[in-house]
Parts: structure tokens; C-alpha cells; sequence
């Protein structure tokens, strides 16, 4: 579909829409993850694309998904008003006996996250869990050769797409779709193909963060990390930078930070890969890296929310048990 032929829709189903349900239909339908605007982007081959159509066509699609939001944002306003959006039971009988919910301690780690990135000025940027072999491993600098593509370490699909194994993989379609100067994050689920123990699954979170500007240094990788750090534990932390290899940053790093919030004793925690934006990948996202330069890293948000909480064993997140989620009611 077209992207005039999905806004005609969308303006015709909002017209139509009753109530506040209906009005949920309608951003699932167009605005979602899997919704019909990001199916649209998500089938345009940008890698055919000249710079400037890239950047025409990234700009068309956020004016759209703006407007979208905005008549969305209206129309949910005016139903609240108009008492279209009341619960359509009875109030004035008894509430239920079941056990209220809770926001499960790694959605609430991505929230508050994505908010402290929200006050640096950065991006939410989502994409697909199911990726093309280019954007999961060429277009950041990981060979033909590498390990990560065999079947052993990757969940491959029959039409050769895989699952993604690290957000990593929007790195290219942020560049191409929002161009430079460049500040986004993009958080979401990862698989690997892993022998699960206390501190493996085949199924985690994660959250990618670009920073691309002129003269991008070291320095501002550190602030950042830094800012991330104090407002997650509410308290200030030293950080270290250890060198590491990782084929999309160079030089590259393993950030470190060292605190009292993990058993009541200071030590130095690994938390993440990190580094300098290889100038190959810049050049695959259309970004001249003569000009621009930009850091790089990829935190773990189950990682960082057994840190947090002081979750022992990262199986007890998907373990559907509510008694373990039911722990973290009152502090989430």
C-alpha cells in the first residue's frame, strides 16, 4: 500500500471510529510496531536510494506518522469529552477479587531509560525483530566469515531474514530514514540461539544508542554513559573504559562502572560494549565519515535490570511466574 493510500485510510477509519476501542484499533492497524506505516517503510529498499531520496523519504514518513499521531492524539480527546471514552460496565458494582497488575521489571527498566535518553535529546527509533542478513550483519561491519552467522549462534527464517541478535541492526535504517546530525536509541528484543543458564536466554532486551554529530569525541561517550548511570541508581558513579573488539566501533570498548548498589559492596560491574561509530558502517548509513563522527553502544537492559533489582538468575524474566513479578509491585 501506498503511503497517500495508508493516510486516506487512516482518515477515513478516524472518521469512523467509536470510542476509545476503536480508536486503539486504529493505532494498532496504522501506528504500531507491525502496523501498516512501518510495514511501508520497512518494504522500501534504501540501499537503492540516493542520499538525498533517502532523506526526502525518511522526512515524508515522520511528517506522516506525525500527523497521524496528532489526529489520533485529537480524536481520543474529543471522544474523553464527549463521554465516548467511559467504560462500558456497570461502576457501582463491587471490584473484582483478582490481584492488580504490575509493570514487569525489564518494561519498566526500558521505560525509565528511554525517558533519561528522552532529557539528552535523543530519539526513539523502533524497528522490526525480524531483520535482513544486510542490516543485522553487513551494514555493521561483521563479515561474511564471522561466527554470529552461523546456525549455531543466529535463528535464521526460511525467506533468509533472521531474528535480529542485536538492536544493533537499526543502526543502518536510523542513519538512512533520519539522516545527521543524529541522536536515537532503539530499544527492544533480541534472540540467540543460547544454552540458557543464569545469565543466558534466547530471548532478552536491549537497547541500542547512536550519537552522530561533527567532532564527536570519547569525552561525550563517557558523559552520557555517565548521566545514564546517576539517574538509573540515583547516586554518582566512576566508569571505566576497558579496550574490546566489535566490528562496528573503532576504537572499541567494554564500559565499566563502579558503585555500592550491587550487595552493599564497591565494585567495578561490566555493563556494556561500546566505542567509536567504524567509519564503514557510517559510510553504509550514507554518512561521510570524514565529516561526521559519532560513539556507539549497546546496553543490556536484562543485564541492567538484574543489576537493578538484584535479580539473581535472567530466566526468572520470561519464566511467567507471578510471584516473581508480583515482588516488584510496589517499587516499579
Amino acid at each position: 500500500m501506498q503511503l497517500e493510500e495508508i493516510q486516506s485510510a487512516f482518515e477515513a477509519d478516524l472518521a469512523a471510529a467509536d470510542g476509545e476501542a476503536g480508536l486503539e484499533e486504529i493505532r494498532v492497524k496504522y501506528l504500531s510496531r507491525s502496523g501498516a506505516l512501518n510495514e511501508a517503510r520497512g518494504a522500501i529498499d534504501f540501499s537503492k536510494l540516493s542520499g538525498q531520496e533517502k532523506k526526502e523519504v525518511g522526512q515524508t514518513f515522520n511528517r506522516v506518522k506525525q500527523a497521524m499521531e496528532s489526529a489520533l492524539a485529537d480524536a481520543k480527546a474529543a471522544a474523553e469529552a464527549s463521554g465516548a471514552g467511559l467504560p462500558d460496565f456497570d461502576v457501582s458494582r463491587p471490584g473484582l477479587a483478582e490481584r492488580p497488575g504490575c509493570i514487569h521489571p525489564l518494561i519498566a527498566t526500558q521505560l525509565q531509560v528511554e525517558d533519561i535518553f528522552h532529557s539528552m535529546g535523543f530519539t526513539v527509533f523502533q524497528g522490526n525483530e525480524a531483520v535482513s542478513e544486510y542490516d543485522n550483519f553487513d551494514a555493521v561491519n561483521i563479515p561474511g566469515d564471522h561466527p554470529a552467522r552461523e546456525m549455531q549462534d543466529t535463528f535464521w527464517l526460511e525467506n533468509g531474514d533472521v531474528l535480529r541478535t542485536h538492536t544493533s541492526s537499526m543502526q543502518n535504517r536510523a542513519m538512512q530514514e533520519l539522516g545527521v546530525p543524529l541522536r536515537a536509541i532503539f530499544p527492544g528484543r533480541c534472540f540467540r540461539a543460547e544454552a540458557l543458564d543464569a545469565t543466558h536466554e534466547n530471548t532478552f532486551y536491549q537497547l541500542e544508542g547512536m550519537y552522530i554529530d561533527r567532532d564527536v569525541s570519547v569525552a561525550n561517550l563517557i558523559a552520557v554513559m555517565k548521566e545514564l548511570l546517576v539517574q538509573v541508581f540515583q547516586t554518582d558513579l566512576d566508569v571505566r573504559l576497558r579496550p574490546g573488539y566489535f566490528p562496528f566501533v573503532e576504537p572499541g570498548f567494554e564500559l565499566d562502572f563502579r558503585s555500592a548498589v550491587v550487595g552493599g559492596k564497591t565494585k567495578w560491574i561490566e555493563l556494556m560494549p561500546c566505542g567509536m561509530i567504524h567509519p564503514n558502517v557510517l559510510r553504509e548509513g550514507g554518512v561521510d565519515p570524514e565529516e561526521y563522527s559519532g560513539f556507539a553502544f549497546g546496553l543490556g537492559l536484562s543485564r541492567l535490570a538484574m543489576i537493578k533489582f538484584g535479580i539473581p538468575d535472567v530466566r526468572l524474566f520470561n519464566g511467567g511466574d507471578l510471584r516473581f513479578y508480583e515482588q516488584f509491585a510496589a517499587t516499579l
